[in-house]
């Protein structure tokens, strides 16, 4: 665990914070720039504390391989995309077959002490610890929604302010269709372009003087002719190649942050312009694949999210009709979500804490959750359903780009956040807060900040 004290006095106690993955660091998540900015957003009464679940970083390990060469091996050998080439499917299934072989050869005897049940009773430890009133407060994005809807369900009398943002839906996440992920994803990417004919002067697209519409034709037309004409950019067989994946990598990294798409229209740019220079600023999202894969969680993923879902759900999905709706529903990535599904078929373990009842609730205090309609992850409509299973839970539109509300900041939105964590005061319920920065700006969250108070 990882804690940044009060900056305020009287603190009025402790928040734990997840960053999502499932597998990623809270150690690393509240290091540096995002550590100030968690502070400034909660009002600085509170400790913050960042831990890292079961089987990340330097918890429980776990790992599927016996040494790094093993695991950059399959790393390079495990296709990204289902449309990446005719062959990617059957090479999934074959390689996510060797993952599963793997792990249970190699770490057999922690797989199931891995899940989100177990990591839900370990962060009620925590609160045990901190000897404070009992009750968990809590801001959890992306998987941590899930994460904090489990502990939610589990511990409702020990709930204090619990804010879940860029919500999963728990239903699909515990049931391994995750088709409602992707249903925003498109309208995300649409919502770049649209932004970049908006702002040109931000936006090197633009120079082709095209609508918005037809930039989006463009672009996608690029990236089929990336799958049979890759780009190449300098001698190095790995990094100077821009194909399929590279680019589709690259564009997926960017929704996240919609900071970042000036850089992501500068690379575009020079691909459609076969400008080298401008091209290879697309390396900034997908850095070099070292030779050697070290491990720091990042078996976590499949260790957590293939646990949790149960051996009889398992046996009794059709995973190839779930690969057909995410196709379906997500032009960009839903070939990338679909290498996940055949994955369940052949994972050997289940994690013996797993939750097993629903989402159904009255929390001691009641939960905020925060959506967006064009957060390409974890939609507004994930945060509705989830909202309808928790009694007086209220959700709070962002009615901004990137995934989870920091990355187009809001002062309203941030102002709503801050409101419920020191004061108990839930928005209205029906609440939309808009952006405070346009697409295509220079302005950053700590810009955000400044202006908080």
């Amino acid at each position: 665990m990882a804690k940044i004290s009060a900056s305020k006095q009287p603190k009025q106690g402790t928040i734990l914070l997840n960053p999502g993955g499932p597998g990623n660091s809270g150690r690393e998540f509240i290091a540096g720039r995002n550590g100030a900015a968690l502070q400034a957003a909660t009002g600085g009464v509170y400790d913050l504390i960042g831990f890292d679940p079961r089987g990340t970083s330097g918890t429980i390990p776990f790992s599927c391989f016996s040494n790094d060469s093993a695991r950059a091996n399959y790393n390079l050998k495990a296709p990204v995309y289902l449309n990446s080439s005719d062959t990617a499917l059957g090479a999934v299934n074959a390689v996510r077959a060797t993952l599963a072989q793997s792990c249970q050869e190699n770490s057999a005897d922690t797989a199931e002490l891995i899940g989100t049940g177990y990591v839900a009773r370990d962060m009620m430890q925590i609160v045990d610890a901190l000897d404070e009133n009992g009750l968990l407060n809590y801001w959890g994005f992306s998987y941590g929604s899930v994460l904090g809807a489990t502990v939610a369900a589990m511990f409702p009398d020990r709930m204090g302010r619990v804010v879940l943002d860029g919500v999963l839906n728990p239903l699909d996440y515990f049931t391994g269709r995750d088709v409602s992920q992707v249903t925003a994803t498109d309208m995300s990417f649409e919502g770049f372009f649209t932004g970049c004919v908006t702002n040109p002067e931000m936006c090197a697209l633009a120079q082709l003087t095209l609508d918005s519409h037809e930039l989006s034709n463009t672009v996608y037309d690029l990236i089929y002719r990336l799958k049979y004409e890759p780009f190449v950019t300098g001698p190095d067989a790995v990094s100077d190649i821009i194909d399929y994946t590279f680019v589709k990598n690259a564009i997926r990294s960017a929704l996240l942050n919609p900071s970042t798409w000036p850089l992501l229209a500068s690379g575009l740019h020079g691909l459609l312009t076969e400008n080298i220079t401008e091209a290879r600023t697309l390396s900034s999202f997908t850095a070099s694949q070292p030779t050697v894969f070290p491990n720091k969680g990042l078996e976590a993923f499949p260790a957590i999210r293939l646990s949790d879902v149960p051996r009889e759900t398992r046996n009794t999905t059709s995973f190839a009709q779930v690969v057909d709706e995410l196709y379906a529903t997500s032009r960009l990535l839903g070939d990338s979500f679909a290498t996940l599904p055949p994955t369940y078929e052949d994972w050997p373990f289940r994690a013996k804490g797993a939750y097993i009842g629903d989402f159904r609730a009255k929390t001691k205090n009641p939960i905020l959750l925060v959506g967006s309609k064009f957060d390409p992850l974890t939609p507004l409509a994930n945060a509705l359903n989830a909202s309808a299973g928790f009694e007086e839970s209220v959700v709070l539109e962002h009615v901004g780009y990137g995934h989870t509300s920091p990355f187009q900041p809001s002062l309203c939105t941030f102002r709503a956040i801050r409101a419920y964590f020191v004061n108990g005061t839930l928005p209205i319920a029906g609440t939309k807060c808009e952006p405070l920065f346009g697409l295509f700006t220079n302005q950053t969250l700590e810009d955000a900040l400044a202006l908080l108070d």
